[in-house]
């Protein structure tokens, strides 16, 4: 026992090898992602290599994920097509959502650039993925009646929300008068 002590006395690296640093949630997420992705170039018929990928492969790769879903996505004929919650089951197909499938592109492409890959041959980038996500987005949007509309910035609001009003217009009277004061100052220390 006494030896394996002094060994790790010796060498001050060995406390920092055996306990891998901490990696945020994001990060093991992009890892397995990653993985799953290159599984899946492995696994495809004939097999590709990560450089003769191309947006075509994640796109059937995207494909293929969806039979893993778990959003209900209503067909245009269906009766409940449009509505956030409809009353009462369907045959409709469970598919990816289109936010995990966006934040999913997200990670492959960090980890297609950090993995060795060119950002100007970055298959995730492609215009085709682009699309197929807006493509998607609208349709999901419309089958479940749900908006994807972008947030506004509160950041101007809560700023003039935080003074009350007197405050306020306390602040912008006393302002022209700070300027004409230091007006006054300059032009009488030039005489």
């Amino acid at each position: 026992m006494e030896l394996i002590s002094q060994q790790a006395n010796k060498n001050p690296n060995t406390l920092t090898q055996s306990t891998p640093p901490s990696s945020s949630r994001y990060e093991n997420q992009k890892r397995r992602d990653w993985n799953t992705f290159c599984q899946y170039l492995r696994n495809h018929r004939p097999p590709l290599s990560l450089p003769s990928c191309s947006g075509a492969h994640v796109l059937e790769f995207l494909r293929y994920l969806d039979q893993f879903g778990k959003t209900k996505v209503h067909h245009q004929n269906c009766v409940f097509f449009g509505l956030p919650n409809p009353p009462a089951p369907c045959p409709c197909p469970l598919r990816q959502a289109w936010g995990s499938l966006d934040a999913l592109i997200g990670r492959l492409r960090a980890a297609y650039e950090e993995n060795g890959g060119p950002p100007e041959a970055n298959p995730f980038a492609s215009r085709a993925v682009r699309l197929f996500l807006r493509e998607v987005r609208d349709f999901q949007s419309k089958a479940r009646g749900v908006s994807y509309e972008k947030k506004r910035k509160r950041v101007n609001r809560l700023k003039t929300q935080t003074q009350p009003p007197l405050q306020l217009q306390q602040q912008q009277e006393q302002q022209p008068q700070q300027g004409q004061s230091m007006m006054a100052n300059y032009s009488g220390a030039t005489v």
